[in-house]
């Protein structure tokens, strides 16, 4: 049997440099096809990536993901094309809508609009890259410039998306498609409106490519408790997205529970009663459960699924996680 693909990635809340240069090269040691690292407000993930590049030889890297309120098209572009080169062509570019915090609370500029700007971001970045010339937002005497150097080789360009707008958008202009926090349930509603869109633009379906959350342990009590973090953290302290998605796609109850038991948001539980979104949300359990999880993913459509590490963890407990899932 072929082997199948498999990633790693960093949440942008991971903010230690030696930690991320570790994975990227132990993640290539055990035979990972990806390193994704995301950016938020803690490193510049361009320049760690570079670093990445130097130190590993065959693994794909890519932002996993890079928000788009922070660059223009342009910097982006220069960013991408640089990391591309320094790579030997392994870098893939990942984008995504990003969050009010992160537009408004940290770069300055209003979270209006995210689908249509991760859009246009799209566009504009992919015209840059293969020799357009910048659009301009506004009437000016001033020429508008191209890119100086062209990449040699394609840059794939990969889009998160979770709501069906924006999984449709991606499947119109995407080369993959990078879900993080998707109900397993939800997977096969949210591939349909991927098709949908990759149809309407008359082009391939976008590359599936879901970033899981990792939970695994020798010791059921730990796995519990890191895939609470994972679950109870993002609905309670990282804005409506997550929770909106959950609702929509059929865990209202399970995310009114979750909330009611956190009302501080200093720790992250979820109750016996909302169990079952642990196991639609990560990867839980001992190596063999985590395994049995991701084959789940595999079965339901995923293509490059990337093992989400949580933040913060010591070295020896991811990895744990990345020889315990390590690809077959």
């Amino acid at each position: 049997m072929a082997t199948r693909m498999l990633g790693v990635g960093l949440t942008p809340l991971e903010t230690r440099r030696d930690v991320v240069l570790h994975v990227a090269r132990r993640a290539e040691a055990l035979g990972y096809d990806a390193f994704w690292l995301a950016e938020g407000w803690g490193h510049d993930a361009g320049v760690l990536l570079a670093e990445v590049a130097s130190q590993t030889s065959r693994i794909r890297i890519g932002t996993g993901v890079l928000n788009v309120w922070g660059r223009s098209p342009a910097t982006i572009a220069m960013m991408a094309t640089s990391l591309a080169e320094v790579s030997g062509g392994r870098f893939s570019l990942g984008l995504g809508a990003g969050s009010p915090p992160l537009a408004e609370g940290f770069h300055d500029v209003p979270f209006d609009q995210p689908v249509a700007k991760l859009a246009d971001m799209t566009r504009q970045v992919r015209g840059i890259l293969s020799g357009d010339r910048v659009v301009q937002s506004r009437p000016t005497e001033i020429r508008p410039l191209k890119l100086a150097l062209k990449p040699t080789s394609e840059i794939p360009i990969n889009l998160a998306a979770l709501g069906p707008r924006s999984t449709r958008m991606a499947g119109e202009l995407a080369d993959g498609w990078m879900p993080f926090l998707l109900p397993i349930s939800g997977a096969e509603a949210s591939i349909a409106s991927l098709e949908e869109g990759a149809a309407a633009a008359g082009r391939r379906r976008p590359v599936i490519a879901p970033s899981l959350p990792v939970a695994v342990a020798a010791d059921a009590d730990e796995a519990r408790e890191i895939a609470s973090w994972w679950v109870a953290f993002y609905v309670v302290s990282m804005g409506p997205l997550y929770r909106d998605t959950l609702r929509r796609l059929g865990h209202g109850a399970a995310v009114d529970e979750i909330i009611a038991a956190n009302p501080t948001a200093r720790t992250f539980d979820v109750p016996a009663s909302a169990t079952g979104l642990l196991d639609e949300l990560t990867l839980r359990g001992d190596a063999d459960a985590g395994r049995a999880a991701l084959d789940r993913w595999y079965s339901a459509g995923a293509e490059l699924p990337a093992l989400c590490l949580p933040p913060g963890r010591d070295v020896e407990t991811l990895d744990f996680m990345m020889e315990s899932l390590r690809p077959r």
